[in-house]
């Protein structure tokens, strides 16, 4: 284990994250919200100080196993909520040190659950921030720093290590021969689509603070809104924008790429891309047929249908309407819908669409199997035969997945909530959605749970963010051992 680089990364994360802090505590000292200025101020200083004496040092072996990676991307996303978690509770916004934790860790996890019932209260400096740490979770923090990471252009084995651990998807590749360069072609795609979605919303009437936190949000597909109703009382035509961008984001960056290089049949002949247009348009149907009673014309009922499809497949979490109050069908439907999430190498959460694919393939040849014993039956994803290690590989996960889900599930009952309102607490924590049902439903918040039961929600959000295996190394003895 390489400690000092980690420390060496970890410092200069926590420099990343002191300056990006600025911009909010200039908007609270704009705004003359001087509790909420001076906690930034504060916290920009000691981020400063300390990520200048953690990284200071250049370590002797500059080398980043599988292992380290892990470990540091566990403790980096660890790290960065618990510090971004301050300027809350320094300015008195979120007295409860526990709700700070939760309210941050949502933020960089693109969860958007929140103990909050009044956003609007909040400063806007902190609501700034509150919808940054979305824009900057959303591709990730430490490809970010990969982009100003002199050991990205000098050595991508070791930096891939890191990109792997922070990515969702089952394989990351590069896009071009050195790292550095991959990552920042990905956060260029980034800015500009969120570039591209700030002047829609401005152009719909929308101010420039409101713009930028929804570009924010849907950016990352996080969800914090910045007034109480969510999204509800925007304009049609901003929840269409809305609508729009949370499809794009949802959808694997290198897809971008592949248009940049104006290689479209290849982007069009992609096999999730296409699975998830179906999984959309047939979700849309089903839910209009079961929800027609509950708007008054069509059109209505398309857009908040539509909505809602893509906000919970992209793990967003805005809301126009109250889905908790429709039908079970429609409900369930939803539930289904958080498990499967978005396009892998996007910014949303869930299983991922290709994982639900290879899954549904091996099922299909398991059968096939059981028929013809002796017969060959191959698995193809994106015109490629998967080899089992990554059939085993995705089977495990997605069980992991499941067991980590119940058990947060079973954990949070202690609080004596529902059935239904537990393990979509759980589920919506470890897909990054952020609304549930019944008590933390469209409407609700979660600021009912316990100390406890926020806790295990936290570290449920960050081992869904992750992908599961960088958090759990770092309970793992073996992670820590030279």
């Amino acid at each position: 284990m390489n400690f000092r680089m980690i420390l060496n990364i970890l410092g200069k994360v926590l420099l990343v994250e002191s300056a990006f802090m600025l911009p909010a505590g200039i908007i609270s000292a704009v705004h003359r919200e001087w509790r909420a200025a001076i906690a930034f101020a504060v916290m920009l200083a000691a981020g400063l100080v300390c990520g200048w004496l953690m990284s200071r040092r250049t370590p002797r072996r500059t080398d980043i196993y599988a292992r380290d990676g892990l470990v540091t991307v566990g403790l980096t996303w660890l790290m960065v909520s618990v510090f971004g978690g301050m300027p809350f509770l320094l300015s008195g916004a979120i007295p409860n040190p526990f709700d700070c934790f939760f309210e941050t860790a949502s933020g960089f996890t693109t969860t958007g659950a929140t103990i909050l019932s009044d956003v609007e209260s909040l400063p806007r400096g902190l609501l700034y921030w509150r919808s940054f740490t979305h824009w900057l979770g959303g591709m990730g923090v430490l490809v970010f720093l990969l982009i100003l990471n002199p050991l990205a252009n000098r050595n991508s084995g070791e930096s891939m290590h890191l990109l792997r651990a922070e990515s969702p998807g089952v394989r990351i590749t590069k896009l071009v021969p050195r790292m550095r360069d991959s990552t920042g072609i990905l956060y260029r795609i980034y800015i500009v689509l969120t570039a591209v979605q700030f002047l829609f919303l401005l152009f719909g009437g929308n101010s420039v603070f409101d713009s930028v936190t929804l570009a924010f949000g849907t950016a990352g597909t996080g969800g914090f809104a910045v007034r109480n109703d969510s999204i509800a009382s925007y304009s049609p035509y901003t929840q269409w924008v809305i609508t729009v961008f949370m499809f794009l984001f949802s959808l694997n960056f290198n897809l971008y790429f592949l248009l940049l290089l104006r290689q479209f049949k290849k982007a069009a002949a992609n096999e999730e891309l296409r699975a998830f247009v179906v999984i959309i348009a047939v979700s849309v149907l089903l839910l209009m047929l079961n929800t027609r009673h509950y708007f008054t014309t069509f059109w209505e009922s398309l857009r908040h249908v539509s909505f809602t499809v893509l906000t919970i497949l992209s793990t967003s979490g805005y809301v126009t309407v109250d889905f908790d109050q429709w039908p079970q069908f429609s409900r369930t439907l939803l539930v289904v819908l958080m498990f499967i999430g978005a396009c892998a190498g996007s910014t949303g959460g869930g299983l991922k669409v290709v994982r639900v694919q290879l899954l549904g393939r091996t099922v299909v040849r398991g059968v096939r199997k059981a028929i013809r014993p002796n017969a060959v039956s191959l698995i193809h994803s994106e015109g490629e035969i998967v080899d089992d290690k990554t059939v085993q590989t995705v089977g495990a996960y997605i069980l992991t997945y499941f067991l980590i889900t119940l058990a947060a599930g079973f954990l949070v009952s202690v609080d004596g909530f529902s059935m239904e309102t537990n393990f979509t607490a759980a589920l919506s924590c470890m897909s990054n959605v952020g609304p549930g049902m019944d008590a933390v439903g469209a409407v609700q918040n979660y600021g009912g749970f316990s100390n406890f039961s926020k806790f295990i929600l936290t570290i449920t959000m960050l081992i869904g963010r992750l992908e599961i295996y960088p958090m759990l190394a770092l309970f793992s003895p073996a992670s820590w051992k030279r």
